[in-house]
């Protein structure tokens, strides 16, 4: 693979992460948004500065944390800023969850796909913008009890078996 493929695929693997990251320090979303986007910038500017063998999320997160400061100075005038502080705290815990969340992602679509077509089905039905439980009790012919306990119960197996590839290291 080419440097700027491997480059390439390593930004669009990190962005939810990075994006995750940013969001916690950054009170605004359309702010996170810009600090986003001239972060993916300076990444793929600094793209040689990368140690291959290192984790890419966290020296995102590291570049993130300029970006994040940066922006933060020019909203030094805005009262509701948090102190620094609490900020590097914040950007510290963040930087660790951000880590963190590509192995929980990769177990969830692996225990996705392991459910049966119908149990997915249901799920895709349920987080479709604007779908709700009662729509889809209707339209199965179902109560609202039968699929609201059916989707308990969906999400508790998808938990437990997210918890056991994250334990077994299949993530």
């Amino acid at each position: 693979m080419a440097e700027a493929e491997l480059v390439v695929a390593l930004l669009t693997r990190a962005q939810p992460s990075l994006h995750a990251y940013i969001l916690s320090l950054l009170p605004d979303p359309a702010l996170a948004d810009d600090v986003l986007q001239e972060t993916n910038i300076t990444l793929w500017r600094k793209a040689g500065d990368f140690q291959p063998g290192t984790s890419f999320t966290a020296w995102a997160c590291q570049v993130a944390w300029y970006k994040v400061l940066s922006a933060r100075r020019r909203l030094a005038r805005d009262r509701h800023c948090f102190g620094d502080e609490l900020l590097d705290y914040l950007a510290e815990r963040q930087a660790q969850r951000a880590e963190g969340l590509e192995p929980r992602r990769a177990a969830l679509r692996d225990c996705l796909a392991r459910l049966p077509e119908p149990q997915r089905r249901l799920l895709r039905d349920r987080y479709r913008p604007g779908a709700s439980v009662q729509a889809i009790a209707r339209d199965s012919g179902r109560t609202v009890g039968v699929v609201s306990q059916t989707l308990y119960r969906i999400r508790t197996a998808l938990e437990e078996c997210i918890r056991g590839a994250l334990s077994e290291g299949r993530a």
